[in-house]
């Protein structure tokens, strides 16, 4: 048995239904030592809202779903490789598999890799959601600079903080400003 992981198309905004739709059928039909996991891979922000952090999840592949899944050979006269293929390719919401004519191509350990660290490591530290990048001119609406005008000297995507060259007294001086304290000019 070779579990292998393999990404299909499904309908944008539908991939949690369509996943819980698929692990229902899996249960259902006792598959689930065929297909273990089935995943809509997403990543953990930071966003401030109102003055407040809340942390929100972004898909990161919108329109597809991950599964790792024994497949067994299209085609083939198993009963129990009939049945897996049945049971995803009947399940309302299930597209196609990406890569794949005949035979889906399975994902290479490094793309899985990639992907579940990405997933993990925002799960343990959600990063913040800077929409803000270098360069570009914002003004500041909080704390003891508002009003003030300046560039964007640099951005720490981890802090959620800007650091922002103002004019003050006729000099320019660099200020450190957390990103929801700005607006874009």
């Amino acid at each position: 048995m070779s579990l292998d992981w393999y990404v299909v198309r499904v309908a944008t905004n539908r991939e949690d239904s369509v996943r819980e739709k698929l692990v229902q059928r899996i249960k259902a039909d006792s598959l689930e030592h065929r297909i273990p996991q089935i995943l809509v891979p997403v990543e953990r922000f930071t966003e401030v809202k109102n003055g407040k952090k809340k942390v929100v999840s972004r898909k990161i592949y919108p329109g597809y779903l991950m599964l790792q899944a024994d497949l067994g050979q299209p085609g083939s006269d198993d009963k129990e490789d009939q049945s897996v293929w049945f049971a995803l390719h009947e399940t309302q919401g299930f597209g196609d598999f990406v890569g794949g004519g005949e035979e889906p191509t399975p994902m290479t350990p490094d793309e899985v890799d990639g992907i579940l660290s990405r997933m993990s490591d925002s799960e343990e530290a959600p990063r913040m959601a800077v929409k803000i990048k270098r360069g570009d001119l914002v003004r500041i609406t909080e704390g003891p600079f508002e009003g003030f005008d300046g560039s964007v000297e640099e951005v720490d995507d981890s802090k959620g903080v800007l650091s922002i060259a103002v004019t003050i007294f006729g000099r320019n001086t660099n200020v450190e400003i957390d990103h929801w304290q700005v607006e874009a000019v």
